[in-house]
C-alpha cells in the first residue's frame, strides 16, 4: 500500500480515545488550525513503543510551543490504551483503530521483518498534518531513538 505524500489532503477520521482514563472519539477535524502529530506503533507497553510515547510525553511543552498536538494511534484495544497511558503518564491521546481503516489509510500497514519472518502489521511511522489539513511531513519506518527531536525539527 502507498504511502501518504506532503501536500495531499490528510484522510480524515474518527477514532476512539483514551487519554488518562478519558474515553470518547476523536477526530482530525478537531484539531483544525493546529499541527497534529500523528504517529503509528506497533503495540501498548513495548519497550520501543514505550520508550516513544514517553519521548512524545517529555517534549509536550516545545510540541505546545510549535502550535502541534499528537496522537498515537495503534490496533490495540481502549482498555489496552487507558492502562499505558495511565502507567506512562501520557499527555496525549492514543487512538484505538482495531480494523486497521486508519492505519492503512494513512500507509502505516504493511509487509514487516520480525525476527527474520515477514508478516504484515504496523509499520512504525508519523505522519505531521499542517494547520491546512494537507500532509506536511511523512516519517516513514521510524527509528525510535531520535525521532522526537526530528518531529520538532520538521514543525
Amino acid at each position: 500500500m502507498p504511502g501518504l505524500e506532503a501536500g495531499q489532503k490528510a484522510p480524515a477520521f474518527k477514532l476512539p480515545s483514551a487519554q488518562g482514563g478519558v474515553r470518547g472519539e476523536v477526530s482530525l477535524a478537531d484539531f483544525k488550525g493546529k499541527q497534529v502529530v500523528i504517529y503509528f506503533y506497533p503495540r501498548d507497553s513495548t519497550p520501543g513503543c514505550t520508550v516513544e510515547a514517553r519521548d512524545f510525553r517529555d517534549a509536550a511543552k516545545q510540541l505546545a510551543k510549535k502550535g502541534a498536538v499528537v496522537l498515537g494511534i495503534s490496533k490495540d484495544s481502549i482498555e489496552s490504551h487507558c492502562k499505558f497511558a495511565d502507567k506512562e503518564q501520557l499527555n496525549f491521546a492514543l487512538l484505538s483503530d482495531p480494523d486497521g481503516k486508519v492505519i492503512a489509510a494513512y500507509g502505516a500497514w504493511g509487509e514487516k521483518n520480525m525476527y527474520g519472518k515477514k508478516m504484515m502489521g504496523i509499520i512504525r511511522s508519523t505522519v505531521i498534518v499542517g494547520v491546512d489539513g494537507k500532509v506536511k511531513q511523512v516519517f516513514p519506518k521510524v527509528k525510535v531513538a531520535g525521532h522526537v527531536e526530528a518531529v520538532l525539527a520538521a514543525l
